[in-house]
């Protein structure tokens, strides 16, 4: 008969055997092509000792193509628990040494079970995304797996957080989890997502492209949008996955993780006063302006390669976690478009969902024209931005620091569509639309009569921007809150926050609304 000791020792093998997953040879393979295996992977994202392994012993149960002679440790998936700065996470790792990671009916059950207790627990759930795809062994059960994890990603939307990383390939059906969830990072020259790869675009399409070209980080942060995150190596992913979960609360029960700071709410931003040109067609970086005002100068940027010409990320003002939203006047002079309108209705009903204030800095001249942007749908999407700030309930801050054009003025977050407290600098133009084209119209006979139809024109253009294409008659509307010297900002909007942490709204009962997808 065995002895315990013999057991524990029995035990201590095969746990042994497990943590080697592929083995030796395939280890250094992974580390040869730069990549982390995902036991690695674990101890570097989550606290030091802090995972806690679940299902380490799961076994594959297919029988098909020899599969009963293949053993698969950990069924090629890590599975489990711990902490990041003492906060409870759930996460998986798929571990590309053991058959390329690839998920069958076991492997998918084991990430199951952690979605399904991070859920429970109100936890954020991580997914070390690192697979060859389906398991072609094991056919319809492989298919199950995942269809299991959508519907689970889409039950946890908007309860828990949810992060994807991309550490390997991920293609196929595997792309669709990381889709439905909050955010993806992904890192230069390793991570890669596709539906179809290279060679079946080849074979069915004739167009040749490489895996990177197709789909590697640069084609998703600067291109599809798909991803969110950029990073030059594993660590520094790992480092944004950090600070992001900083910034956000571990459920939608919670308020964000406050963080007291030092610096002072109500200080001066002297550097505010100048920062808008004289001239209004002349660019300015938006990011100085939130840089200045942000608790301590940092604001951690989402989705900064795509549609640049408008920004979303997070801060804190007076230690309260902020979602801010902000026209870029340096790129296509901060219109709105139809990539610009997508990226910002997720982020802010991501911020909705959590209990995340929003702060948004208006400067654009409407949604940008063109025949490309019609025929794409941009009614369509630029209709998701209003319905994302209209359905929002959170606290919503609003400064327009100079253009504020027609439907753009109101789809940024105007008073019209629920803003809390809106703030224009004297900078501000608000109008139906630009003073050179509202001339146009307006003065048209005028202009065309005239001996000297060019100044005319140019003594109109004033005409306009001083009667209506100003902050104060928006203000008399009572659609401004205030007109505000921009070096106040920090300090109106650190209060306005204040009287609105405890804000209630409700919304009609209904199922669900119908955003226009």
């Amino acid at each position: 008969m065995e002895t315990i000791e013999t057991k524990i020792k029995i035990l201590e093998q095969k746990r042994k055997t497990i943590e080697m997953g592929g083995g030796e040879k395939r280890i250094q393979k992974q580390h040869e092509s730069g990549k982390l295996t995902a036991r690695e992977r674990i101890e570097k994202l989550l606290d030091k000792d802090s995972f806690i392994e679940i299902d380490a012993f799961v076994e594959h149960r297919s029988i098909q193509f020899g599969m009963q002679e293949t053993k698969v440790p950990s069924e090629g998936v890590i599975t489990g628990y711990g902490t990041i700065d003492g906060r409870l996470v759930f996460i998986f790792a798929q571990d590309f040494t053991t058959i390329g990671g690839s998920l069958g009916e076991m492997h998918a059950a084991k990430i199951c079970k952690v979605m399904d207790m991070a859920a429970k627990m109100g936890a954020p759930f991580i997914g070390l995304n690192d697979s060859g795809g389906a398991r072609i062994q094991e056919g319809v059960d492989a298919l199950k797996g995942f269809g299991d994890i959508f519907y689970r990603n889409t039950l946890s939307s908007g309860v828990i957080p949810q992060l994807s990383v991309i550490l390997g390939p991920c293609a196929g059906g595997a792309v669709y989890s990381p889709a439905l969830t909050d955010f993806v990072f992904m890192v230069s020259g390793i991570s890669k997502m596709f539906i179809t790869g290279p060679q079946v675009i080849k074979a069915v399409t004739g167009e040749e492209v490489s895996d990177e070209e197709l789909g590697g980080a640069a084609a998703h942060n600067q291109k599809s949008g798909v991803a969110h995150f950029i990073s030059q190596n594993e660590q520094e992913c790992f480092d944004q996955i950090k600070k992001l979960l900083s910034y956000i609360p571990s459920n939608n029960l919670e308020d964000p993780p406050y963080k007291p700071t030092t610096d002072n709410p109500t200080r001066t931003v002297p550097e505010l006063d100048s920062i808008v040109p004289a001239d209004p067609n002349k660019p300015y970086d938006i990011k100085d302006v939130i840089n200045h005002i942000v608790d301590d100068g940092d604001f951690f940027e989402v989705q900064p390669l795509y549609a640049p010409n408008l920004i979303i990320g997070f801060a804190r003002l007076s230690g309260h976690s902020v979602g801010i939203l902000a026209n870029q006047p340096k790129h296509l002079a901060g219109c709105l478009d139809i990539n610009a309108s997508d990226k910002a209705a997720r982020f802010i009903r991501f911020c909705d969902a959590f209990n995340i204030p929003l702060v948004t800095f208006t400067d654009t001249p409407g949604y940008l024209p063109g025949v490309n942007q019609e025929h794409g749908g941009i009614i369509r999407h630029g209709a998701k931005l209003l319905y994302a700030y209209s359905e929002a309930t959170v606290p919503k801050l609003t400064v327009i620091t100079r253009k504020a054009y027609g439907g753009a003025y109101i789809a940024m977050c105007s008073r019209h569509l629920g803003a809390d407290q809106v703030f224009a600098w004297p900078t501000a133009e608000i109008a139906v639309m630009g003073p050179d084209g509202a001339a146009n119209i307006i003065f048209k006979k005028e202009i065309e009569a005239s001996e000297d139809p060019i100044n005319t024109r140019k003594q109109k253009i004033e005409e306009y921007r001083d009667n209506l294409a100003n902050p104060y008659q928006a203000a008399a509307r009572g659609y401004i809150d205030d007109i505000i010297v921009p070096s106040t900002t920090r300090a109106k909007l650190t209060s306005a926050l204040e009287m609105l942490m405890s804000k209630s709204e409700k919304r009609p009962a209904k199922k669900h609304g119908n955003i226009p997808v």
